[in-house]
């Protein structure tokens, strides 16, 4: 059953990845989580009280579309969380779309990337298609109703949200959920499966992405939904952990070589493919920069 389930949602994610309008089928990662498997992948926290929303889906009309399928999961619940793992907008500019009193929580960092570069990012975003154009109209970036430091609890009855900011990794300001009890990870762009990692212009560095990931080792997840990959076990962790230590390794020897940051890219693109081949790309230069930026 397990296998089929993995099997069911790689499917899944795989067909969705590049599909920037969410529909409303839902995969169960867990025993109280959904998934809407899109660009981005949305996680859907059911209890006995209340739900949870991560992510909102690229502009309002896909918020809409997200809120509609909670509201089915849960018909009876009389609450609506939501919050988002980093400012970006196909994971944060749909807001709008939600009802009117849905609690909106997000870390104090990550708002601060919302509010010097939000805007900024979503007119990017606009600009890069008519559709996308079109889905980030009448995007607004309110002031979160809830924003906290390090770690928020968020009681769904019968399940609990850990809100969790351990650090820089993709950006500065990344967010994860830690479900309890079915010890799900909902893990941003964080923790992959098996995708390339990137940090977002001034985000975090290798080193502080690792430290991120020995922090998020502790919690044990049994269950993860990243954002832009399949879901997978707690395993995906330590792979996350190996490829960025590997990757950082080996940039650093070629930097002390002498080897251009660009010649670099080109070399460890080619061994990485051949050190990890089920991966889906091996475009690394992007990290490799990173690297050498360290």
């Amino acid at each position: 059953m397990k296998l089929q389930l993995a099997a069911l949602c790689a499917a899944a994610a795989l067909s969705a990845q590049n599909q920037p309008v969410l529909g409303e089928d839902t995969v169960k990662v867990s025993q109280h989580v959904w998934a809407i498997m899109g660009f981005p992948n949305i996680a859907i926290v059911v209890g006995n009280r209340a739900t949870l929303v991560v992510d909102t889906g690229l502009g309002p009309r896909n918020g809409a579309t997200i809120a509609r399928v909670a509201a089915k999961l849960a018909p009876s619940n009389q609450k609506l969380f939501l919050t988002t793992t980093h400012f970006h907008p196909e994971h944060a500019a749909g807001e709008a779309g939600f009802p009117k009193g849905t609690i909106l929580i997000r870390n104090s960092v990550q708002q601060q990337e919302m509010e010097a570069h939000g805007q900024e990012v979503v007119d990017q975003f606009a600009a890069r298609s008519a559709e996308w154009k079109e889905l980030l109209t009448n995007t607004t970036l309110r002031t979160p109703d809830v924003i906290f430091d390090a770690d928020a609890k968020v009681d769904l009855g019968g399940v609990t949200a850990r809100l969790l900011w351990f650090g820089e990794a993709h950006t500065k300001g990344d967010e994860l959920t830690f479900v309890e009890p079915d010890r799900t990870l909902v893990s941003g762009d964080v923790v992959q499966n098996k995708a390339v990692p990137n940090i977002f212009r001034d985000g975090g560095t290798p080193a502080s992405w690792l430290a991120v990931l020995d922090k998020v080792a502790t919690l044990n997840a049994l269950h993860i939904l990243p954002d832009h990959s399949a879901p997978g076990d707690g395993t995906l962790v330590a792979l996350e952990k190996k490829f960025i230590g590997d990757l950082r390794t080996r940039g650093l020897e070629l930097k002390r070589q002498g080897v251009s940051v660009d010649d670099a890219g080109k070399q460890l693109g080619i061994e990485f493919k051949a050190k990890y081949p089920d991966w889906l790309s091996m475009n690394v230069a992007g990290f490799v920069h990173s690297i050498y930026a360290e």
